[in-house]
């Protein structure tokens, strides 16, 4: 078994289609870890499309895309479904940040977060320019998920360094 990622190691390196909203257009393209190591990213791995503690988590992070640029960071959202999935979800809640398809579960299981039955483990993984984990949260249950407020201040620490 994969383990999870520790504070200060790097974080696997990985490549995955993607796509993001902009105005009415979902823009696909390919989304890779290493591609660009200038800014901080939150990673938000969520079990699935449009269920409900998923969509909540999602229009939360989505609604503080500013307050997460302001702290110099990206987002990106990571689950299981299909890029089609995807861009049904992100139109139906106006969703900014680019959703990610790891349908293969090769990632999730690359962050030791897969899981039996629901593909994997609500997560957060806040990563440092250098491509360093700086700050995780992988939830037991996955009822519940890291607010704007916890991962602003965890990134504020990231920035004051």
């Amino acid at each position: 078994m994969v383990s999870i990622p520790q504070q200060g190691q790097a974080v696997p390196d990985f490549q995955l289609p993607g796509g993001v909203l902009t105005q009415e257009r979902f823009e696909r393209g390919e989304y890779r870890l290493s591609a660009d190591r200038s800014r901080p990213l939150v990673l938000a791995f969520y079990p699935g499309d449009d269920t409900s503690v998923c969509t909540r988590q999602l229009c939360s992070y989505s609604s503080g895309l500013e307050t997460f640029a302001d702290c110099g960071a990206d987002v990106w959202a990571i689950s299981p479904q299909s890029l089609d999935s995807h861009e049904a979800f992100a139109r139906k809640h106006r969703l900014g940040m680019p959703l990610l398809a790891d349908t293969d579960g090769t990632v999730a299981r690359s962050f030791g977060i897969a899981a039996p039955g629901i593909g994997l483990r609500r997560a957060v993984f806040l990563v440092a320019p250098d491509g360093t984990l700086f700050w995780k949260h992988v939830a037991l249950l996955g009822a519940t998920f890291q607010s704007v407020d916890t991962l602003t201040r965890e990134l504020t620490r990231l920035q004051a360094g």
